[in-house]
Order: structure tokens, then sequence, then C-alpha cells
């Protein structure tokens, strides 16, 4: 995806906020890679909660234009609580936007050579406030693997929001665009929300 400053992202890395975070959050904003990094709170599904144990609250959100360097840097910071990284393999559709408020994030029984991609990205494209969209794919950075493997990890859908609405009113206008889509009758579930709270670079 195109950003406003000419690199193109590639992917998002989500890790935990906290203390250990501090010294990764200083190089990043030093990193060319990094092009946009936020500090957001999650809202997991209930339906996604199992396969996602040792989840936090809060989490640096940062999409990069490489993933070279960003797992090594996620690694080296010896992070004790769930990480991940979404790769993006599709895009859907990209608006210039000029705040990002909120990433909500669905999965789906589709891929990107699925025709319902199709229908898919023309709903969406109409909801305004969705500025980008994108299939995606997760990468769960933990030391210990959890007990189930989420099935759906190569099958995202990933909503870009923007404005300056509250999170609540992002929360039912994502909601709105997923029933939308079930109209033509393609099932997106909720995986992860993310809020934006403050932008760090």
């Amino acid at each position: 995806m195109a950003t406003g400053k000419g690199e193109v992202v590639t992917g998002y890395v989500c890790t935990p906020h906290g203390k250990q975070t501090a010294s990764l959050v200083e190089v990043w904003k030093k990193s060319a890679n990094i092009v946009d990094m936020y500090f957001a709170a999650a809202t997991f599904s209930d339906e996604s909660v199992p396969y996602f144990p040792n989840k936090a609250n809060n989490y640096v959100l940062a999409s990069f234009a490489s993933m070279a360097g960003v797992l090594d840097d996620i690694r080296g910071g010896g992070m004790d609580r769930l990480a991940f990284m979404f790769s993006l393999n599709s895009p859907l559709f990209d608006r210039i936007g000029d705040k990002l408020n909120y990433v909500s994030l669905y999965f789906t029984k589709y891929s990107s050579g699925d025709p319902a991609i199709a229908d898919l990205a023309n709903v969406i494209a109409r909801r305004d406030r969705v500025k980008k969209a994108s299939l995606a794919e997760m990468q769960l950075l933990t030391a210990e693997q959890p007990r189930f493997a989420f099935p759906y990890s190569k099958n995202l859908v990933i909503l870009e929001v923007e404005g300056s609405e509250t999170h609540q009113t992002d929360q039912k206008y994502c909601e709105r665009t997923r029933r939308d889509v079930a109209r033509k009758g393609i099932l997106l579930n909720n995986l992860v929300s993310f809020s934006i709270l403050e932008k760090l670079k």
C-alpha cells in the first residue's frame, strides 16, 4: 500500500505495549523501514480469544516497508507477551486518508483467487471512511506456540478507518460494513480491532 510519504507498506507488526517496548519504540522511530507507528488499544472477539493466550490490552502497531529486520527486532526484545505480524498480500483498494483512527481485522473462508473477493472489495469501497483494505496473512510471534492453531491465518481482511469519531462509533461503522458484506453472502468474522490512541511516528 502506498502512503503519503512515498513508501509502500507491506505489513503491520503489533507488539505489546509496556516497559519492554520502550527501547523498541525508540529504535523504530529512527528506522526508515517503519512507516507509521501508533499506540493502540486492542479488542479481541470472543471467538478469537482461545487462539491467543497471553494477549495484551494495549499494543504498539507499526506499519513496515520490509519484513527484513522487523522479526529480529521483535525477537531481540525478549517479549513475554503475544505479538503479531500481518503481511499484506493482496490490496483491495487504497485511498488517501488524513488520520488513521481504527484498524479492524476479519477472517474469512475466501482467499485472493476466489471470485467472492471482488464482490467484497466493491461493497467495502462504498464505505467512504474505509481508506484502505487488503487481504493479509498472520504470523504469531511468541516464545510458546498457542495450544490451538488459528485455522484462518492466511485468510484475513484488514480495514483501515479514518476520522475523528469515537472508537465506539468506529466499531459500529465497521460492524455495519461487515453486515453490508454479509448481504452479498460473504461472511466476515471479527478477529481483533485496534483503536488508535496516539501516533508515535
